[in-house]
């Protein structure tokens, strides 16, 4: 006769403490998403800057022509020095395929929600498809120049033995190195990467402004390719510290920085381009004057 009372005070403390428990995830999820709300807010606001962009690009110079002088008071044997580090295998590796998923992303839901029409979002995500092929073209012609330049090589104890072979397919048949002008493709791609990432980003403070949908998914989105540009700009700074000779590194970044001026800085300006980002996304202000 006693037990029923027990046992109702056990189902009593369960369910307050599911009540508790209820109460604790409702605040994390309300501080989760002021946070994310805050955070997105405040980096669009930076980000569309223009101001603020023009610093990011001496930034970047700075970092790529007075980066090198760190590594003589940095730590040689880093995790970051090697070259089969899990940043550099899994990241600057495959920058590309990184930056197109995440920007590709922002872009399809920033054009899509701002237009509602599909003929606008593919234009402008074929932004992408020309820094696809801008960077498939610069890893092309990179390889011509260092066949261009090369010569086939034979390490030996006493030094190294010139061979005469005339280009680097014959030279590494022939277990031989070829060594010619190698510009640092990581350093072109990273620097490309950052210009074209800063620029495309700039545009949510635009579209936040005119107050267009921005819910929780695509501010997200948005705050992922930030953390994206971030890991960018450090991984551009561990390249230009431990690896590849100077000049390289300095030529690979000057190609990056041309590259984003042809397509960002002048052709997507044209009205046969695809467009530059925000184009065509927001209702020009109507006139205030009114016909005489």
């Amino acid at each position: 006769m006693e037990r029923g009372p027990v046992v109702g005070a056990g189902l009593g403390a369960g369910a307050r403490i599911r009540a508790l428990l209820g109460c604790l995830v409702k605040v994390l999820l309300w501080v989760a998403s002021a946070l994310l709300y805050f955070g997105s807010e405040q980096a669009a606001r930076l980000l569309g800057s223009p101001c603020l962009r023009r610093l990011y690009h001496a930034w970047l110079a700075a970092v790529v022509i007075f980066g090198p002088l760190l590594q003589f008071h940095v730590n040689p044997r880093t995790i970051f020095a090697s070259h089969g580090n899990f940043f550099n295998i899994k990241f600057v590796n495959s920058a590309w395929g990184w930056t197109c998923t995440f920007l590709g992303g922002f872009v399809l839901l920033v054009v899509f929600l701002a237009t509602r029409r599909v003929a606008v979002t593919a234009r402008h995500l074929s932004r992408l498809v020309v820094g696809a092929a801008v960077w498939r073209g610069a890893g092309r012609a990179f390889l011509l120049i260092e066949d261009l330049t090369g010569s086939c090589l034979e390490p030996l104890p006493q030094g190294l033995l010139l061979h005469e072979l005339p280009d680097r397919r014959s030279c590494l048949a022939a277990g031989h190195q070829w060594r010619g002008y190698t510009v640092s493709s990581h350093t072109f791609l990273l620097t490309f990467c950052c210009l074209l990432m800063a620029e495309e980003a700039a545009v949510f403070a635009k579209y936040l402004a005119h107050g267009l949908p921005a819910g929780a998914p695509l501010r997200l989105v948005f705050l992922l390719n930030v953390l994206l540009l971030g890991l960018w700009n450090f991984l551009l700074l561990c390249t230009v510290i431990y690896f590849h000779q100077y000049t390289h590194k300095v030529v690979g970044a000057a190609v990056g920085t041309f590259a984003w001026y042809l397509t960002y800085g002048s052709w997507y300006h044209q009205p046969w381009s695809p467009g530059s980002p925000g184009h065509g996304l927001f209702p020009r202000p109507h006139s205030s004057r009114k016909p005489n």
